[in-house]
């Protein structure tokens, strides 16, 4: 804890669980990733910068390496920081109390977090996520899909595809253990059943797929809600999926079901160019929010970690 009465850093067994949660609820700026449940879930271990009686805090997720402790960004946690919104003041106490503590830092604040003028060489690297309002009616919102998609949801159309809302999760995981990205490994995946288990659980998630005629599951996607996002968590397709152009069916149809909601659908953004494109492709647009690294390590690990 530091001298500061209105600031602590507190160790993860001391947080206080339901004033925690309440203040990443009641945020404006509110994203799922920072309940406890959600990073007890993908970090590996983390405390917290608090300040006051949890009217503004912070997860600091970190690991520790040679002696080293860092920040880092725990997957499936697209962004985190601070909440809710801090005055500039609160913003750089707690930059400022990351670098005091912390050797190196790459982490991603949320869209509300805003870069602050600093000594500490710290960089605020922007990155994308891509958002559509569904808002409107259908008609409306398809008006701004590109030729494209227009193009692909026709071609998925031509295969008589079906839609079931609410497949099992085991389901979902055979065809995403089939098809795994190879940047996915065992540990990964079981995160991920962890997480959909326990929002299918809570009632703020559902598993999407889609059939073909000769019902085999070719495109699914887990979609979780909290306040007004409805979150393309995470998706998988098998290679019929990819040539039946099943995802760009699945995601219409979805659009098309919940279009005049007070909703917004969050597909996560993506620096891949190709990813980006195919959320644009919807008529999505870009929402800026902020990657915070600074480093601190000693030189030559400092190349290293560049």
């Amino acid at each position: 804890m530091v001298e500061n009465k209105s600031f602590q850093y507190i160790k993860h067994p001391n947080i206080d669980s339901e004033k925690w949660n309440r203040c990443v609820d009641m945020a404006p700026n509110s994203r799922i990733y920072a309940n406890d449940w959600h990073l007890n879930r993908t970090a590996q271990t983390w405390d917290a910068l608090v300040w006051g009686d949890y009217e503004y805090v912070m997860p600091l997720p970190y690991r520790k390496k040679l002696g080293i402790k860092y920040l880092y960004q725990p997957l499936y946690s697209q962004q985190l920081g601070i909440f809710p919104t801090p005055p500039k003041s609160v913003a750089e106490a707690f930059y400022d109390f990351l670098v005091s503590q912390f050797r190196f830092s790459d982490v991603h604040l949320n869209a509300e977090n805003f870069p602050v003028k600093n000594d500490n060489k710290l960089d605020f690297l922007p990155r994308h996520n891509y958002l559509l309002p569904l808002n409107h009616d259908y008609t409306t919102i398809s008006q701004a899909f590109s030729k494209n998609t227009k193009r692909n949801i026709a071609k998925a159309n031509k295969h008589h595809l079906s839609l079931i809302k609410g497949i099992s999760l085991e389901e979902y995981l055979r065809l995403k253990e089939k098809y795994l990205p190879a940047s996915m490994g065992e540990k990964e995946l079981a995160e991920l059943k962890n997480l959909i288990a326990y929002g299918l659980y809570k009632g703020v998630g559902k598993i999407y797929g889609v059939y073909s005629t000769h019902n085999e599951l070719c495109a699914a996607v887990y979609f979780c809600r909290w306040k007004e996002r409805v979150i393309y968590f995470n998706a998988a397709s098998s290679e019929e999926g990819k040539e039946t152009r099943s995802m760009f069916f699945l995601i219409q149809k979805f659009i098309e079901e919940n279009a005049g909601k007070n909703l917004i659908l969050d597909f996560e953004g993506s620096m891949i160019p190709g990813v980006a494109r195919f959320y644009d492709g919807f008529g999505a647009s870009p929402e800026t929010y902020f990657q915070l690294k600074f480093n601190r390590l000693p030189l030559p690990l400092r190349w290293f970690k560049r």
